[in-house]
């Protein structure tokens, strides 16, 4: 058809005619283009249970000359953030990422863009929009060589994400398909794997994706026995605990150790109190008479700690455990517990736990022992309660 207004060709469809029926799992929507004897019909194919949208063009050359051009997709958005992340600490990444020749996973937030237009030239690709637990991306043919652009839109709150294909010839008589794949809904890591390589990066788990990945695998393979999130949880915090167990075996045994040697400590501070140096000395002759290694109870802790991190990003980033309910007032394990109850509980046994601990001989330092628990319940209170939920087990 023609819009006669301005003189340009336009798509015509129906759209009451397409309706996916009961039992259908997948729909074809057609539009249709008749111009100078070209004839391109535009498909997109929705699937019930996935969010992949199928693009193709099917060009019928019907005219006497040559007809010449490339597939173009782009995604728009200004740089607003949607999310409403509730929970304290690093957050989710927003901005644009695609793979490039150099990079399996390059992002560019929205003031780089506003710096640099980016271009890249890479067989296959795709280029995406993220945000927390959500991502839009255009995914071309994965066999051609595709045209890779992300600029900002003059001084306006606008960004372009786009892709050019090479130009399809078709000379009189001839017929050709291009096509693409476009993706929006939820980060789910094992279809985005599926669909596109190193598509499953958008789920940005940071520094320590080494760690996190192997962390959701369990998680996720213990969902599928336990069918909730909550439960999968605190059996991955068992499985954890069993991994640290000889280092935790051994960081008690350093304190129970330390606590012997107290009245010993104490009596080196009443003979050479006023001798940081002569202290120091008699101090380290007593730890290594009795072999005791004063920093043994904090090993286990600063070995958690990357797995600590990387939970964290896991339980931050997964969207399966976005709305995910627990137990009784818990009705969603990634955002903060609405009565602080797992910070208080945590609290409350991290106080007792620092009970285990022999009292610094540094008066400076056993305040700042008996104010830690106090310290981590505050900003535990604005952590996920999946993550909360796990340092408190």
């Amino acid at each position: 058809g023609t819009d006669t207004d301005k003189g340009r060709p336009v798509f015509e469809t129906t759209a009451s005619q397409y309706q996916l029926l009961e039992g259908q799992n997948s729909l074809d929507v057609q539009l249709v283009l008749e111009d100078k004897n070209i004839k391109i019909v535009k498909v997109y194919t929705f699937n019930r249970t996935d969010y992949l949208i199928g693009l193709e063009y099917k060009i019928s050359n019907e005219s006497s000359s040559t007809w010449e051009a490339g597939l173009y997709g782009q995604i728009k958005r200004d740089s607003q953030n949607p999310a409403d992340v509730t929970a304290l600490g690093m957050q989710p990444f927003l901005g644009a990422a695609l793979t490039t020749n150099e990079k399996n996973y390059q992002k560019l937030n929205f003031s780089e863009i506003s710096e640099e237009t980016f271009k890249d030239k890479v067989v296959g690709g795709w280029v995406a929009m993220v945000q927390h637990y959500f991502v839009s991306a255009w995914i071309p043919n994965q066999t051609t060589n595709n045209n890779f652009n992300i600029r900002k839109i003059g001084n306006q709150d606008v960004y372009i994400l786009g892709f050019t294909a090479p130009q399809v010839k078709l000379n009189p008589g001839e017929q050709a398909s291009i096509q693409a794949d476009f993706y929006t809904g939820p980060k789910d890591q094992y279809r985005l794997e599926d669909i596109s390589p190193y598509l499953d990066l958008t789920i940005d788990y940071g520094w320590l994706w080494m760690i996190a990945k192997p962390l959701f695998w369990v998680l996720y393979q213990l969902h599928q026995v336990f069918g909730n999130w909550g439960w999968s949880i605190i059996m991955l915090t068992v499985l954890i605990k069993a991994a640290f167990f000889q280092l935790s075996a051994k960081s008690y045994t350093s304190m129970a150790n330390m606590r012997k040697l107290q009245p010993e400590m104490l009596r080196l501070k009443d003979l050479y109190g006023d001798d940081r140096q002569k202290m120091s000395q008699e101090t380290m002759s007593l730890y290594k008479r009795e072999k005791v290694n004063p920093m043994g109870g904090c090993l286990p802790i600063l070995v958690q700690m990357p797995v600590f991190i990387a939970l964290y990003w896991v339980l931050l980033e997964s969207v399966e455990l976005r709305h995910a309910p627990w137990v009784l007032w818990i009705n969603d394990l990634s955002v903060k517990d609405p009565f602080f109850v797992l910070p208080l509980i945590m609290g409350a046994s991290m106080f007792i736990q620092m009970q285990l601990n022999p009292t610094p001989p540094d008066p400076i330092q056993a305040k700042v022992m008996q104010i830690m628990p106090i310290a981590f319940t505050f900003f535990f209170m604005f952590f996920p309660a999946g993550l909360v939920l796990y340092w408190t087990i």
